[in-house]
């Protein structure tokens, strides 16, 4: 049998409408609609191609970044985009530019801190294009530590001016995206003095190059910061680095929606509360969630299609050998993955959802979810970006020594995908700030103020810390209010048990930093709660379809008890199950594997993505994997002559022996 029918047989098994599940998995189907015809628009256009990315130099591939950026542009001005569909273009584009900067950062700041005055000047400008931003805050030397920023920006009262200057070489600004090359203006993060008095961190706009001819402004020293990890990867974006030499700007480019500066150098607070800055950031981290599912889901389908079509062993009398996906060692390591990325995206489409409440709340000065939505944004952020990453690089090992092809697209992927580790937050750190949020709501308790929202199961923390779990057979694990339970009480006893051993410290943040690895897993807990109770509430709602229903309910379930079986010894060490019910917990997840399989292909396809999107030989849609291997082996740069270059100066020596031993 030839590979290419491997998938085709696979498609016959389904037990659900395709359609269906991909319209469930753009989230309507309007956005379904929407990502079709832009992915098939960006897939046919010769300008988006991809494939020989990873053989560009630096420079070259730099060069085609801004091509195909200026493309996209002209592209969504050609055909009237709107925003949804102008951003799902640059999202299939997939090559990771300034622009994602332009659009995901410096306008959500303009647009979250700037006054309407500031926002009516600036954000035209940025809408047409007609300035290019990025967001510069990291430093050299602070990036999590936002308030150790070393960045000055001194009020001149006698020019109505802010001096900006980079003091020390470890304020120099230190990896903003679209900085190094191409951004006209930044918006700066800097420490505002006004008569010697520091008044904490605050952001301006502050234009960097010339419009006339790009180049930098006097006192402004800017360029790249050098090659990053990976070959094509993430070098396509110009991450920069950035020093002032006492540049001045005009004092109402600070952005002054939350505090002001006034002309006779008075620091003022708005009736605008300061929490609305951390509305920007609640936005920003809920779109990393959201990219979490995508890539993710994009590196499942690859080792999926692949896993069904490799044959590896189990061949009796000439017949064919197995699937590699039929091996339950692959199945275990393999269909986890494929429910986290379902996973990931409702919890995603969850914190849309909360980003659109709070501020709705915010604009009425309502700002009792916004603590909340911080730390669940901080949260979520960690935890799905740091099982994506080790994901991704799980896909290429299931893939075996295939997967280490650059046409795998597995190395490029792992490469673009693992600064969201670090970038808008570290993960431990942000993990510690929402152990912070939850030793507070521990604290609360006995006040009276009932907790809400994803802590609102710490108000039943007496019945969560005594209860034993009902796991008597295997199948018990099936019902959606065991497993919920199960993990509440997983995470309410670890955040008490935590409580508990900082009320012993007289210092508590001595305690809390002695404590710091305790609590950080009790914040992992916490926030794979949230996972799993969004993903059964997602099954509560109205799925079309019985079939695409009850694969999702299988998808749920693998994912949940997954995750117990990964942190099983929190499960027993809290005494939130026994044993014994850990291991029906592990009976029934391999049964689930048995019942996912037939339809792990149609699951697959269901996110889908165009083979230009996925950009791997091993992923591609028709399965032709290995004829397709071999015709791109030939396109590589060294076959392009049969005899190397170099063979004269220092192959051929060596093989006449006319090298001679020379003495040192």
């Amino acid at each position: 049998m030839e590979a290419v029918d491997y998938l085709a047989e696979e498609r016959r098994k389904a037990e659900f409408d395709v359609e269906e599940m991909k319209i469930v998995w753009a989230g309507s189907r309007h956005a379904y609609e929407i990502s079709d015809r832009v992915s098939r628009l960006v897939a046919s256009d010769p300008v988006f191609r991809k494939d020989n990315r990873t053989m560009l130099s630096r420079k070259d591939l730099f060069k085609d970044t801004l091509r195909k950026a200026a493309h996209a542009w002209k592209r969504i001005i050609e055909l009237r985009l709107s925003e949804e569909e102008a951003k799902t273009l640059r999202f299939y584009v997939d090559q990771p530019a300034y622009t994602d900067l332009h659009w995901g950062m410096f306008i959500p700041a303009i647009k979250g801190q700037g006054t309407e005055e500031q926002q009516q000047k600036w954000l035209p400008m940025a809408y047409k294009m007609q300035i290019i931003g990025c967001y510069a805050q990291t430093e050299l030397g602070h990036g999590s530590n936002v308030q150790g920023l070393e960045t000055t920006a001194k009020f001149d009262p006698q020019t109505d001016e802010f001096v900006i200057h980079s003091p020390t070489l470890t304020s120099s600004k230190w990896w903003p995206g679209g900085l190094g090359k191409v951004s006209t203006h930044a918006v700066v993060y800097a420490r505002l003095i006004i008569d010697g008095q520091d008044h904490g961190v605050h952001g301006f706009i502050v234009q960097l190059r010339s419009l006339d001819d790009h180049s930098p402004l006097p006192g402004i020293t800017v360029g790249d910061v050098g090659m990053k990890f990976g070959s094509g990867a993430y070098n396509s974006m110009d991450n920069g680095v950035l020093r002032f030499d006492h540049v001045r700007i005009p004092r109402n480019q600070m952005l002054m929606r939350v505090s002001q500066v006034t002309r006779e150098g008075k620091y003022m607070q708005s009736d605008v509360p300061r929490q609305l800055v951390y509305g920007t950031m609640v936005y920003v981290r809920q779109t990393i969630v959201s990219d979490a599912s995508r890539a993710l889901s994009r590196a499942v389908c690859i080792a999926t299609r692949y896993s069904a079509v490799r044959r590896q062993f189990g061949s009796q009398n000439g017949g064919p050998e197995t699937q590699v996906i039929n091996y339950k060692t692959q199945q275990s390591r393999l269909f986890p993955l494929l429910a986290s990325a379902y996973a990931f995206k409702f919890v995603g489409e969850w914190l849309k959802w909360l980003y659109a409440d709070v501020t709705q709340r915010l604009e009425a000065n309502d700002f009792s979810t916004l603590p909340e939505a911080h730390a669940c944004t901080a949260g979520l952020k960690s935890v799905t970006t740091s099982a994506t990453a080790d994901a991704i690089e799980e896909c290429r090992k299931l893939c075996g020594g295939h997967g280490y092809l650059s046409s795998s697209g597995l190395p490029e992927l792992f490469a673009v995908y693992i600064p969201a580790c670090t970038y808008e937050g570290d993960n431990i750190v942000l993990l510690l700030q929402v152990a912070r949020f939850l030793m507070k709501t521990v604290s609360q308790l006995g006040s009276g103020k009932n907790p809400v929202g994803t802590t609102a199961y710490m108000g039943r923390v007496e019945h969560l810390t005594q209860c034993n779990c009902e796991v008597q057979r295997a199948e018990d694990w099936l019902k959606p209010s065991v497993i919920l339970e199960a993990f509440e009480a997983r995470a309410a006893r670890m955040s008490v048990a935590c409580a508990k051993s900082l009320s012993k410290f007289s210092n508590p943040e001595e305690g809390f930093a002695e404590l710091s690895a305790d609590l950080v897993e009790a914040a992992v807990a916490h926030c794979q709660l949230i996972i799993v109770s969004k993903f059964i509430e997602k099954l509560q709602q109205d799925i079309p379809g019985k079939g695409v229903k009850r694969q999702l309910e299988t998808l749920c379930n693998i994912y949940a008890l997954y995750l117990l079986h990964k942190h099983l010894g929190d499960f027993i060490s809290t005494g939130s199950i026994s044993p014994k019910q850990g291991a029906l917990a592990n009976e029934q997840l391999r049964l689930l594997y048995s019942q996912v399989r037939p339809s792990v292909i149609a699951l697959v396809d269901a996110f889908n993505y165009t083979d230009h999107y996925l950009g791997s030989i091993l992923g591609c849609y028709d399965g032709n994997v290995y004829q397709k291997l071999y015709d791109e082996a030939w396109k590589d740069p060294l076959n392009e002559t049969v005899v190397p270059d170099g063979y004269h100066e220092y192959i051929r020596p060596i093989l006449k022996q006319h090298i001679r031993n020379a003495r040192l």
